[in-house]
């Protein structure tokens, strides 16, 4: 759960005006940030921070409980994002295949020439041209959804699927393959270390890439579940000696998680100031008159 959530909670308990205006800002903040990411656009993350907290002001005396502030201000944060949205050039319009984000035989011969990535070189690639926003905003947004809040809101598995009413277990799966697809996107400008494959790796790859080995392909499906610590002891010993001997997949694995890294420490973005105050300023007079009207009722 986000701070600063806990930290409006606790500041609207106070009552004082100085102490509801902070929480205003806080709020403020997380929805701009959220809708940021999530529409990739100023102006819609803007609007939906205004729209969003004019909302939230007759709910925000009945929340005492941060987590029950959380589900709700994002929830309808995330519907005026998906309605209000403008059309990406770059949104697909299909599922995520996991067939399809997963590597070929050729990829995993040129990740083993590569080695581990590293992260502080991944880190500048990712932010060139800035790519991973790109990235996000080329995945479909029911994935999106789920990638920004678990990876980059800080969210949990169970506030997400309550929020976007899913269940968990879908949850995992749109999760994994969001970050799949961004690490696909992201590698696309990642230039091995050593160019080209000698000759023996070059031997085992045919001109139509055969099909991955089947132990490998097993073992990707679980990657997200392993970086999270969600497998079951047994299922977690075995995809760790699978990948104590195959180079190629310990290289995706380290790229995997340096995507998923990336989405994390993506700096939160913050609203136009001027505006921001003045909109917290009408919230501010708005729940003033609200918490007035409650007393004398």
């Amino acid at each position: 759960m986000r701070s600063e959530i806990e930290r409006a909670v606790e500041l609207l308990r106070q009552g004082d005006d100085a102490a509801l205006e902070q929480a205003l800002g806080l709020l403020q903040d997380t929805v701009f940030s959220f809708s940021m990411r999530v529409c990739g656009q100023r102006q819609d993350a803007e609007d939906t921070m205004q729209e969003v907290l004019l909302k939230s002001v007759p709910q925000l005396p009945k929340f005492d409980n941060p987590k029950a502030l959380v589900v709700w201000l994002y929830k309808v944060a995330k519907n005026r994002c998906l309605m209000s949205r403008r059309r990406s050039k770059f949104a697909p319009q299909q599922d995520l295949s996991l067939e399809e984000l997963m590597p070929d035989r050729k990829e995993l011969e040129q990740l083993s020439t590569d080695g581990s990535i590293n992260p502080e070189a991944f880190a500048i690639r990712s932010e060139e041209a800035g790519r991973l926003r790109e990235a996000i905003q080329r995945l479909p947004p029911p994935y999106r959804i789920v990638l920004v809040l678990r990876d980059m809101e800080g969210l949990t598995d169970e506030e997400v699927a309550e929020i976007t009413g899913l269940r968990s277990g879908t949850v995992r799966v749109r999760l994994h393959r969001a970050r799949l697809f961004v690490r696909k996107e992201l590698m696309k400008a990642w230039k091995p270390r050593r160019s080209g494959m000698t000759g023996a790796i070059a031997t085992r790859v045919s001109s139509d890439h055969p099909p991955r080995p089947a132990r490998c392909k097993a073992m990707f499906a679980e990657l997200s579940n392993y970086l999270d610590e969600q497998l079951d002891d047994s299922l977690c010993e075995e995809l760790e000696r699978h990948l104590s001997g195959c180079e190629p997949c310990q290289a995706f694995l380290s790229s995997l998680e340096a995507t998923i890294e990336q989405c994390r420490k993506w700096p939160a973005e913050g609203p136009d100031r001027e505006r921001a105050v003045e909109v917290r300023r009408k919230l501010l007079a708005d729940y003033q008159r609200l918490i007035a009207r409650n007393i004398h009722s």
